[in-house]
């Protein structure tokens, strides 16, 4: 597990650094060229698009940050008025606002960062995996290509002959263990980094603040609209049924005598009436919580629900135990509907799900071969988004045109009654 991640980290990193770096670099030429051309009235066209493309970087970043690392980088650009105009003048006064925006300056001073100790952080976990492969071919005989030059500097020890290349072989496993060991942190901080400076002073606490009052309101309104779900679909459903039930029977008492043929039918009416309710509200309360929820808890009951699906599923499921009875239901309808979703609309042939608890985080990764374009904005992404953040949890969309579509989820919980392990395979 621990060179897994140390290899996922290093492959990141390095996509990272090289984009990063040519992203940061073009970016700023164009944020510089693009301002003095201001002078000249070029640059008030060129400008808000060279910012907005600035912006649309940035952001990139902080879903890589949230879906890679879990390092959350908020979002405060300021919302454009409502009642801004149209035409040569409107265009001005977005220039304008764009350019009287603190996080728009933070966007700017953002890029030499990312391009310096940025680009350091990001390929750092890659170079403490590759560089050893070097120090290993000296001793190999490699070092024999340099005696004739004066010896070779493999770091810190000079190579001139067989002795001196073992050296440089031990200072390759020590770089091989701090790359296994530290990768990921390493990666991490690069995320760290760029909060520190996207992310204003004091942010952290007023959006905190923010998210509660909002995931308050979004609890409260989420459990009116399931009481409201509820009272609809027992009066239209089992209530409805039931009431014909009583309706056939009150017949039946009073045909029982005159018309046994009929009343048996009626008899045979109510008893389907009858079932039919039951299985309504079998399905009402399998809505609510579901039984095998309860009764075996999450992974058994993402296992039946992966069955379900359409779409062949394929699941990763590692879980020493059992998350809180909440937070267990909330991470259920939350992968339901992220599985509906992938089989009605992604049009994919397979799709991978994994979960897992790890740094007291619940973490489940759903991922399909289908055609991308998801919206993270749309009305289902945001009720699940508004589901996990009731327990602090997050949601990050990874979705381009052509696929696949990666969807993660977090929520921060403990673990209770811990049990053996498992994993499972679902086609």
């Amino acid at each position: 597990m621990r060179f897994r991640n140390a290899g996922l980290a290093a492959w990141r990193g390095l996509l990272l650094a090289v984009f990063s770096l040519g992203g940061s670099i073009v970016l700023s030429v164009l944020t510089v060229v693009s301002s003095a051309l201001m002078l000249v009235g070029v640059g008030l066209f060129t400008t808000p698009w060279v910012l907005r493309g600035l912006r649309r970087f940035a952001n990139t970043r902080r879903l890589l940050a949230a879906e890679w690392c879990g390092v959350r980088i908020p979002v405060t650009y300021r919302p454009f008025p409502a009642d801004m105009r149209t035409g040569l003048t409107g265009h001005i006064e977005k220039l304008g606002h764009l350019w009287k925006d603190p996080a728009t300056w933070r966007d700017i001073g953002w890029l030499p960062v990312d391009m310096t100790a940025g680009f350091v952080t990001a390929l750092l976990p890659a170079a403490l995996l590759a560089y050893p492969l070097e120090g290993y071919a000296l001793p190999a005989g490699l070092w024999r290509v340099f005696t004739g030059t004066g010896g070779y500097w493999y770091g810190f020890v000079h190579v001139t002959g067989a002795p001196s290349a073992f050296g440089a072989a031990l200072l390759g496993t020590a770089l091989l263990a701090v790359g296994v060991f530290a990768g990921p942190a390493l990666l991490r901080l690069h995320f760290l980094l760029a909060k520190s400076v996207l992310a204003p002073a004091g942010v952290d606490l007023q959006q905190r603040v923010e998210q509660l009052t909002r995931t308050r309101h979004d609890a409260v309104d989420t459990s009116a609209a399931e009481l409201r779900r509820i009272e609809r679909d027992l009066h239209d459903g089992a209530q409805a049924r039931l009431v014909a039930m009583g309706m056939s029977l009150s017949t039946v008492e009073a045909l029982i005598e005159k018309d046994p043929a009929k009343a048996k039918e009626l008899v045979a009416k109510a008893r389907s009436d009858s079932a039919g309710a039951l299985a309504e509200l079998r399905d009402l309360v399998r809505g609510i919580h579901p039984p095998v929820l309860a009764e075996r808890g999450l992974a058994d009951a993402v296992e039946a629900l992966a069955l379900r699906i359409p779409v062949p599923v394929e699941t990763g499921i590692d879980l020493p135990g059992r998350p809180p009875a909440a937070v267990e239901s909330a991470m259920y309808f939350a992968i339901s509907e992220v599985l509906t979703n992938a089989a009605k609309h992604a049009r994919a042939d397979r799709i991978w799900l994994d979960l897992d608890h790890e740094d007291r985080r619940l973490r489940v990764t759903v991922t399909d071969n289908g055609r991308g374009g998801a919206d993270p904005a749309g009305s289902g992404l945001r009720g699940i988004e508004r589901r996990l953040a009731t327990f602090d949890g997050v949601l990050a969309v990874s979705s381009p045109n052509g696929g696949p579509t990666m969807v993660t989820m977090e929520i921060p919980c403990a673990l209770s009654s811990p049990k053996t392990s498992s994993s499972y395979g679902t086609d």
